[in-house]
């Protein structure tokens, strides 16, 4: 009996070490589940799964419906008539729309129309370029046309310099009909040139199809007001941030009821993502960052009463929830995630907090396959605070061994550390080459109090810097860490994260690597196209001699001022279609260390923005990522 036991015991550890793990190309071929909706019956779920197509490098899609109880999924070729369509008015009359719509004279052929071959562009102001596009002189404008046609189509910001769905993501959430379908709710921001650029200051405009006339809803908001949906009951209902220039401001969920703006989330210590009505009005649910994970939330409505409104997380677990895609009866039909597993789509019973898979598209990969372990690791702060950290640890994972480690900085640089799942920055992958991944949600990240995710704000290259030194320190302690192999990573904020911890790590890491990081504060200043962040962020502009605040981040916090130190190889991966982090921060940063001898390489996606998002560049940022490591770590 014992030497059957030790033989099953020893086939069992062989069939766990033969166990495939996750690589870049396997990472690469999964469906990427995205929902489109509850079929008007509210029998079913339709959604799309997306899967690269490497040779065309592009994605191919499909199109499935699987019931909201759970079953196999169906294909489907022609799936719009199946859901109901937000834009169409309430008499079913009018569908509505946006376009792009010519407004101003930018290129040379707009000014000399007889020099047709010009490529001239003209700007007298700033929001020349928006994130990787320069402006043409279009703006979206909304709109609306007869059911079932594309034209004629009434645009309701005519000849308005101005947009609206929002570029560069805006979509439809950017606006709605009114109940009684007599107007149209839009998001704008009604600022041209410099002024665009300066500022957050969206607002709601009620457009009234009969009079033609269009009221500013919000206007002594002067930051963010967004997604404005309506309540079972006909209450407008919206989000709002409070500071203009403050992108990453705490998020509320306001209703206005019987004339009144009631603030749901005031008392609440966090921020919102997102939002929706229960179908009887009487509570809205909506996700939010907490404790590094994205969950479920309630809060009710109690009008203008004296009930207390209370707010109530309703799911708990190491996920992510990231889209609340509608209800069925008393279930919630959520997109969940996890650093283990890409997205999924599952349905939630809120009575029997009970949880079910519904599509499985990945499931027999991720079953084929050895998983990492994420924990949950709390590090005191040099200030005495409690910081989650996540720690991601190979398959197969062996505490007797020692295994390289990489910090992992995240960007935002106010945005969560989460049970995320990227098709760049994945840990799973990383930790399947071998890697432990040490993630700090460290000072700015939301999930953990508006003072927490505040505090990062001007203060760029403090406190945040001790925390992921203490935070790679303290894991660095384990045994099982080797602390000659140290690396540190991270893309835009968490780019310039790198680059400053190479300034002031004290030997600590012997390799680095940013994507998109911000090197020189003040060039990124001149060049970056939402002038509005670097303003927030950095306190003002570098040549505001009087103002103590911008001048300490410039001078204190800026990578560029501290390249003397550089000691260790570093890798800088950039965008050549990147506006808001600008391809020169890469190539300042790559001259720097090249004149300064330091072993660097320099990777450039001439046709990528802020993301890599092509198939086939995508595969070769993960190669080039641990080609780097392999030579440096």
């Amino acid at each position: 009996m014992k030497r059957i036991l030790i033989l099953t015991v020893s086939l069992m550890g062989l069939t766990a070490s033969a166990q495939k793990t996750m690589t870049p190309e396997m990472l690469w071929n999964l469906g990427r589940v995205s929902t489109l909706g509850i079929t008007k019956d509210s029998k079913s779920i339709v959604y799309k799964v997306s899967v690269p197509n490497m040779a065309e490098n592009k994605s191919d899609s499909k199109f499935y419906t699987i019931p909201v109880t759970g079953g196999n999924a169906t294909e489907v070729n022609e799936y719009k008539e199946l859901l109901k369509d937000k834009n169409l008015s309430p008499d079913g009359t009018l569908l509505l729309t946006s376009k792009e719509i010519k407004v101003d004279k930018v290129n040379g052929v707009d000014f000399y129309p007889e020099l047709d071959k010009s490529t001239a562009q003209v700007y007298n102001g700033l929001d020349y370029r928006h994130w990787d596009t320069w402006n043409d002189g279009t703006h979206n404008h909304v709109g609306y046309t007869p059911a079932g046609k594309e034209e004629p189509f009434t645009d309701v910001m005519p000849g308005e310099p101005f947009d609206s769905p929002q570029k560069p993501f805006g979509g439809d959430e950017d606006f709605t009909w009114s109940p009684d379908g007599k107007s149209i709710i839009y998001v704008s921001k009604k600022l041209a040139g410099t002024k665009y650029a300066t500022s957050t200051n969206t607002d709601l405009y009620q457009y009234d199809l009969a009079s033609k006339k269009t009221t500013n809803l919000t206007p002594n908001n002067p930051g963010y007001d967004m997604a404005p949906a309506y309540s079972p009951q006909g209450d407008l209902t919206w989000l709002q941030m409070k500071h203009d220039g403050y992108e990453a401001d705490k998020n509320d969920i306001i209703v206005r009821h019987k004339g009144v703006d009631l603030n749901l989330t005031a008392g609440w210590d966090g921020t919102v993502d997102a939002f929706t009505w229960s179908a009887d009005g009487k509570k809205v649910y909506f996700l939010a960052p907490v404790d590094g994970t994205k969950q479920l939330f309630e809060v009710n409505f109690p009008g203008v009463t004296k009930i207390a409104v209370t707010v109530k997380q309703v799911t708990k677990g190491d996920w992510d929830i990231n889209t609340i895609v509608g209800f069925s009866g008393n279930n919630v039909i959520v997109e969940r995630v996890d650093m283990n597993h890409a997205t999924e789509i599952y349905c939630y019973d809120l009575k029997k907090a009970s949880w079910k898979q519904l599509t499985t598209v990945n499931d027999a990969v991720f079953k084929n396959i050895a998983l990492s372990k994420t924990e949950r690791r709390y590090v005191t702060t040099t200030d005495g605070k409690k910081m989650l950290v996540w720690v991601v640890l190979p398959p197969n994972f062996d505490p007797k061994k020692k295994y390289p480690t990489l910090l992992y900085c995240q960007g935002g640089p106010q945005s969560a550390l989460s049970q995320f799942y990227s098709f760049r920055w994945n840990f799973q992958v990383m930790a399947a080459q071998g890697y432990i991944v040490v993630a700090p949600n460290r000072r700015g990240m939301p999930g953990h109090g508006v003072e927490w995710n505040e505090a990062i704000s001007k203060d760029w290259g403090g406190q945040v810097m001790d925390d992921y030194l203490s935070a790679i320190d303290d894991v660095a302690k384990e045994p099982y860490v080797d602390q000659k192999r140290l690396g540190a990573v991270g893309a835009s904020y968490g780019g310039y994260s790198v680059f400053y911890l190479a300034g002031i790590h004290n030997k600590r890491f012997k390799t680095f690597i940013s994507h998109c990081g911000v090197f020189n504060l003040q060039s990124m200043y001149g060049t970056t196209e939402e002038v509005f962040f670097t303003n927030w962020d950095a306190g003002g502009a570098y040549w505001e001699h009087d103002n103590a605040v911008a001048q300490k981040t410039y001078r204190e916090f800026n990578p560029a001022n501290m390249v003397a130190k550089w000691d260790t190889p570093i890798m800088i991966i950039q965008g050549g279609k990147d506006f808001r982090v600008p391809i020169g921060q890469g190539q300042e940063a790559f001259q720097a260390a090249q004149l300064r001898g330091i072993q660097s390489r320099f990777v450039l996606f001439p046709d990528e923005n802020h993301w890599v998002v092509k198939p086939q560049n995508g595969l070769v940022w993960q190669r080039e990522f641990f080609k780097w490591l392999s030579e440096t770590l």
